[in-house]
């Protein structure tokens, strides 16, 4: 689990969908009505939700420079079928992308990635290099190079191996 703040936006949503699994003790919060609960996911969604989730992890940790741990849906995929629309304020002209139909948690997330683009933050949210943990993180590094979720776990675990190694 990451020490490092929120990310910006409705990339939270992202972010929280993706750590919904931790990968080192196997523990799924979708499993439970309170871990759905945030995303007003219903029990006989949860497979689509999981299918979801993974496909992001696989985009975050490209998003890192990393392959994806296992074979997964491409995102561009399960998105295709999220319907968004323009909403443009009256009072200043701004336009954002909106989930057509807000209850269906694929739209939310369409949506997230779709603001996430316009804002450049979208390649920022990365997963952990860690392979046991993989945890989603928003890199705020100046140079967008951050590689784990938290310097005091993963990166020094990492570090640690390395030297060991030598």
């Amino acid at each position: 689990m990451s020490e490092r703040s929120a990310a910006p936006g409705s990339l939270v949503l992202v972010e929280s969908l993706v750590n919904t699994l931790d990968i080192e003790s196997g523990a799924d919060s979708l499993d439970t009505a309170e871990g759905r609960a945030p995303f007003g996911l219903p029990e006989g969604e949860v497979a689509d939700a999981r299918e979801l989730r993974e496909s992001l992890r696989a985009v975050l940790l490209a998003h890192a420079g990393h392959p994806p741990h296992a074979p997964v849906t491409p995102l561009s995929d399960l998105l295709a079928s999220a319907p968004l629309r323009v909403t443009v304020d009256a009072a200043d002209g701004s336009a954002a992308l909106a989930p057509a139909d807000a209850g269906p948690l694929l739209s939310r997330v369409a949506a997230a990635v779709a603001e996430a683009l316009v804002a450049g933050t979208w390649t920022r949210l990365k997963a952990c290099e860690s392979g046991t943990c993989h945890w989603a993180y928003y890199d705020r590094s100046p140079a967008g190079r951050g590689r784990w979720c938290s310097m005091q776990v993963c990166g020094a675990r990492a570090k640690m191996r390395r030297y060991r190694a030598k």
